[in-house]
């Protein structure tokens, strides 16, 4: 099966986790767009979403689906979204397409979150996909100095995020305590987050697998 075929299976069995007539969460990614084109075929009820970047907010938009802005929402039971890494504690690598901010604060208020991804994304060990830092404009030198000096090699990305921020891309990282490193980044200043998704990882991963989707429950 190809990794998009893989990606349409975990995008079809997230919508057994959809709660209608319920708020839903919905990320960002390739994986998502699968999800969100399953979710619009399956004619579940869904009165709105909260949505974790302006691209997704605007293919939920075209298909009909009304947008919430978080500040709007008191809760979200399900959020769905995808992972660039995760291990087998559900710490997981997010960013590579932009919005690790807003993902990381929509995952900080949903009850569940429901993590889709093809095989390629399980990992032993974080860090084999460069770790995205979302960083204020004016601190990127001083931030890369930072990230450096914790044994990364940190590339600016030529992107501009929804919040107006630039991304450093740290490649050379053997992330062992996901959660330490976490709040080691989160702390430098100038940082808006890290695309460590530990504090707050996923509840249920679903992976696309040749043989199938396989279900693995925190």
């Amino acid at each position: 099966m190809t990794q998009d075929e893989l990606k349409k299976l975990v995008a079809q069995a997230a919508l057994n986790y959809v709660e209608e007539g319920s708020i839903l969460g919905v990320g960002t990614g390739s994986t998502v767009d699968f999800f969100i084109d399953a979710l619009k075929a399956s004619g579940k009820n869904v009165p709105a979403c909260v949505s974790s970047s302006v691209r997704s907010t605007k293919k939920l938009q075209a298909l009909g689906y009304k947008v919430l802005d978080l500040n709007e929402v008191d809760e979200i039971s399900v959020y769905v979204d995808g992972a660039d890494e995760i291990n087998p504690s559900f710490d997981m690598i997010k960013g590579g397409g932009g919005a690790l901010t807003r993902e990381k604060i929509v995952a900080s208020v949903s009850k569940k979150f429901v993590c889709i991804a093809d095989a390629s994304k399980k990992v032993d060990v974080l860090g084999r996909f460069a770790l995205p830092v979302e960083v204020i404009p004016m601190a990127v030198r001083a931030v890369a100095g930072k990230l450096r000096a914790l044994g990364g090699d940190p590339v600016e990305r030529d992107f501009t995020t929804d919040n107006g921020n630039r991304i450093l891309d740290v490649r050379g990282l053997q992330i062992v305590d996901p959660k330490a490193m976490e709040a080691t980044v989160n702390a430098i200043a100038g940082v808006v987050t890290v695309g460590l998704f530990a504090q707050r990882g996923a509840d249920v991963l679903l992976l696309g697998t040749p043989e199938g989707v396989k279900t693995f429950i925190r």
